[in-house]
């Protein structure tokens, strides 16, 4: 699994270390220990969390979350992971019903946070599959599942003892579900 795109970070079963937290070889799910310390090698040289301020990871994060949103993903979860870990800031969690929706999500994310916002993606995974496509942002890494997928990695269940975050919806929405013109 994973498209290598040049992150080191692999979505997927859980047989490998990833930047989430450690998988050893054929562990399960249920050995997944995103508390213990993960070490930079998991991201490579040059990928390292970026130096930005928490104000602005924040701000990203929240964005992200309402583009998502915009194109009709569901369950949306944003995780404070600043106390838990120093390779990111935050977690954008979201669930897609189609492998076009998850695709409509990740390209629009990329272009807000790229054209408007002037972040760079470090790396993409999990994109051909479309079960589990991981934007990394450096300090912010999203998370774009299918329902199943979501349900049987539960990311929110392993880092249960982040922060949620809340994020303001940006504009509200016309009746009937429908973006005004």
């Amino acid at each position: 699994m994973g498209d290598g795109k040049g992150t080191g970070l692999r979505v997927g079963p859980p047989t490998r270390r990833d930047g989430v937290g450690n998988y050893n070889k054929g562990c399960s799910r249920h050995e997944f220990h995103p508390q213990r310390e993960v070490s930079v090698a998991a991201r490579p040289v040059g990928h390292e969390r970026q130096s930005t301020s928490s104000d602005a990871a924040l701000q990203r994060a929240q964005v992200a979350a309402q583009v998502a949103e915009d194109n009709r993903g569901r369950d949306l979860v944003i995780l404070d992971l600043r106390e838990m870990t120093t390779l990111f800031d935050y977690f954008v969690l979201a669930t897609g019903t189609s492998r076009r929706q998850l695709h409509a999500m990740s390209e629009e994310i990329d272009r807000v946070l790229e054209k408007e916002m002037g972040d760079k993606r470090l790396g993409i995974e999990g994109y051909d599959e479309s079960r589990w496509i991981l934007l990394d942002y450096g300090d912010v890494v999203i998370h774009l599942f299918d329902e199943d997928t979501r349900r049987y990695y539960g990311i929110e269940d392993l880092w249960g003892q982040a922060k949620r975050v809340p994020y303001p919806a940006q504009s509200p929405k016309p009746a009937g579900g429908l973006k005004e013109l």
